[in-house]
């Protein structure tokens, strides 16, 4: 987006006009209105921005529920946003703590800044990018007595009246667009600032979920976030927002339930066992924390193999922080041998998952060939140090 692309979007016409039109979804959809709107007379930019932001608010409703409606965004701001429901648990977190007003550094459209806003907190939303900037105001509007949006940087801000900070430092090169992701080492603010930040007043930091562990402070409580299947971020929390006690937790969050493991460290591995009756994934954010052993524990449940993050037993337990299947049978692992024994189990729709095996599971989907009725899981993993192919149910 270009200044004279936000200049027509911040105007009565356009946001009439994105409330008005109808959705669009497909090329021929974009066509056909960008047509209309131009025999109507309106100019190029504001078309532009007009379809620009109908499409994107379709496909924030996931992120944002019923607030995407009455939102603006980037693209880029929209893909690296944080979900309303992860936005509203770490909301939660600044309230419980007992403060007051936080200065969201970094702000992006905004997402953070209006879950904490709506908490009742005063919040300093601060965004380095211009454009982005602007749009972040007019999201916060419905909370302008309670919120100031600066354009400047994190670095520069004067953080005086600021009880707690949260930060989400820029991972990827500027644009609003098309973006890629930076080593840890280009962050904007770099990360020595904002964990020197974090020592001296209550932080929150927003990072990847693959963040590399060795770069974790040891003062800081490590949370990993996963939402309905996905592992979404990882936060570093300090001072009064860190739990006494607690140095790895992984929150779970599925449809309107969240479940969190806490642990003061990461826990201990269970031995291997033999397959059993029951086959489990744990959570990406559980695998990330490393507190696999504890839901092993819960689950009277270990291993199926080293290093590998199936885990295996008999007794008929379930745990919010792994997905359980019921064990059909194992198959040969060969892809000509496992195509012969689904066609004789009449398997047409399958889903493949793989740990511990180097495999392509689209390109090994071909090779079977799959054509039936009925539906299985198949695990591609490995077992006894050998490669093991595991037929199961989704439960």
């Amino acid at each position: 987006m270009e200044h004279a692309e936000l200049d027509a979007l911040l105007t009565p016409e356009a946001m009439r006009l994105i409330d008005d039109l109808d959705p669009v979804e497909t090329t021929a959809d974009v066509a056909r209105t960008v047509s209309r709107l131009r025999a109507a007379g309106h100019g190029p930019e504001l078309v532009s921005a007009v379809v620009g932001q109908v499409r994107l608010r379709q496909r924030a409703g996931a992120k944002f529920g019923e607030f995407a409606s009455r939102m603006l965004f980037t693209r880029a701001g929209l893909e690296q946003a944080t979900r309303m429901a992860v936005s509203a648990h770490h909301a939660g977190r600044f309230a419980r703590a007992g403060i007051s007003s936080v200065a969201d550094l970094g702000c992006g459209i905004g997402g953070d800044s209006l879950a904490l806003a709506a908490l009742g907190m005063r919040v300093l939303a601060v965004e380095a990018d211009e454009i982005t900037a602007a749009l972040a105001a007019y999201n916060l509007a419905s909370f302008r007595d309670a919120t100031e949006v600066r354009h400047g940087r994190a670095e520069e801000t004067d953080l005086a009246g600021a009880e707690g900070i949260w930060l989400d430092p820029a991972r990827r090169t500027k644009g609003h667009a098309e973006t890629r992701r930076v080593a840890a080492a280009d962050y904007s603010p770099p990360l020595d600032w904002a964990f020197a930040l974090a020592r001296t007043m209550p932080t929150g930091i927003k990072l990847g979920p693959a963040f590399d562990r060795d770069g974790i402070p040891d003062d800081v409580e490590a949370q990993w976030i996963s939402v309905d299947g996905s592992t979404v971020e990882l936060v570093l929390w300090s001072g009064s927002l860190a739990r006494e006690g607690v140095g790895r937790s992984a929150l779970v969050i599925r449809r309107e339930s969240a479940h969190e493991l806490t642990a003061p460290a990461d826990a201990d591995d269970e031995p291997v066992r033999d397959l059993g009756r029951f086959l489990y994934e744990p959570e990406g954010a559980v695998i990330r924390a490393r507190l696999i052993g504890d839901v092993a524990r819960s689950l009277d449940a270990g291993p199926v193999s080293e290093g590998i993050a199936y885990l295996t037993g008999d007794a008929d337990l379930v745990s919010p922080f792994a997905v359980r299947f019921r064990v059909r049978e194992t198959l040969p692992a060969d892809p000509k041998a496992l195509a012969r024994e689904l066609h004789a189990r009449d398997i047409g729709a399958l889903e493949i998952k793989k740990r511990g095996a180097d495999i392509d599971p689209a390109a090994f989907r071909k090779k079977l060939k799959l054509r039936g009725s009925a539906s299985a899981t198949l695990f591609l993993t490995r077992i006894g140090g050998k490669r093991a192919a595991i037929l199961a149910d989704r439960e």
